[in-house]
Formats: C-alpha cells, structure tokens, sequence
C-alpha cells in the first residue's frame, strides 16, 4: 500500500509542476474566430513584408505592424497605373470582396452615386503630386450598400526615390 501512496504523491507533484492551461470548451466558438482572425492577420504582415522586399520600399515596417494588427486596418497597395496588387484579408468585413475579387482593378471599383466627386479630386490631386492624403470618402460593397470609409493614403518609393506603389489603409467609419 505504501508503494501507491507513493506513487500518488509522485503524480501529483508531477501535475502541480505542469504549465496547463484548460481549453475554452464552452466559448470555443469565439475562441476560434479569434485565432483565424489573428492567422489571416499574420499571413497579411507576411505577404506585405514579401511586397516590401520585393519592390524594395522605403518604409518603416514598424508603421505597417501597427496599422494592420494594432489599428486592424484594411491594407489596399496598388501599382503607379492605379490597379490593385494587393488587399488584406480583412477587406472581406468592410466591403464584402474577398482580396483575389479586386486585383488588378481600380479602387474606383467601391465608388458609386453618393460618392463625393470633390473628396475623389482631393485623392486625385494628392496622387498625381505624390503626395499623402486623408479622406473619408462614401464606398460601396459587393451587395450595393454603403458605407463611410476612412483612407489614409500614401505613395511608397524605393531605396532609389523612385515611386514603385501607393499604399491605402483604410477602415469603415459612423
């Protein structure tokens, strides 16, 4: 009987010793959508890290970290024509596109009736002097509604001063 005594006490100073941490069984719902949230976050940083080395930006990737998992902003870069090379996986929540839908097209795309012609000059303006720009601008989903849409928008040059992309952070606004 001693021998089991002792080999109780040996199992459960084992188990004390463990670093457990018990699985959210009854909320795992919203514990998985949390973690496929913040998987397709990381494989965005990922992607748009690969967009940086590849066309050489000189951009500090720090402020890229933040909009997308701090801010959680929705991340839009297009090419110097205007077409869009890439889109964050978090623009399927804003405007109901997933981002395969929208390459290659012109963010004119989410534009419609109620979109404001004069906030489209101030973007219009600000990229054809190479300049930063902030709007908040009425777009459109997938299914027609709208939505107000904030942009911060900037052109990205390379290691050379030479203008490779524009980059958009974007998020829907009251």
């Amino acid at each position: 009987m001693t021998n089991l005594k002792d080999y109780d006490n040996a199992v459960i100073k084992f188990r004390k010793n463990l670093k457990l941490t018990m699985l959210p069984v009854l909320s795992w719902d919203f514990y998985a959508s949390n973690y496929e949230d913040i998987k397709r976050t990381e494989e965005d940083t990922v992607s748009l890290l690969n967009l940086v080395a590849t066309n050489s930006w000189n951009i500090d990737t720090d402020i890229l970290d933040v909009k997308l998992k701090a801010e959680k902003n929705v991340v839009v870069v297009t090419d110097t024509k205007l077409n869009i090379v890439f889109a964050t996986k978090n623009m399927w929540n804003m405007s109901q596109y997933h981002p395969e839908e929208i390459i290659g097209k012109s963010p004119k795309m989410f534009q419609g009736n109620l979109t404001s012609k004069s906030t489209l000059k101030i973007v219009s303006d600000a990229v054809k002097q190479k300049k930063p720009f902030e709007v908040t601008v009425v777009n459109y989903r997938k299914d027609g509604s709208t939505y107000n849409c904030w942009i911060q928008g900037q052109p990205v040059f390379d290691l050379k001063g030479d203008i490779v992309n524009f980059i958009a952070f974007e998020k829907e606004v009251a």
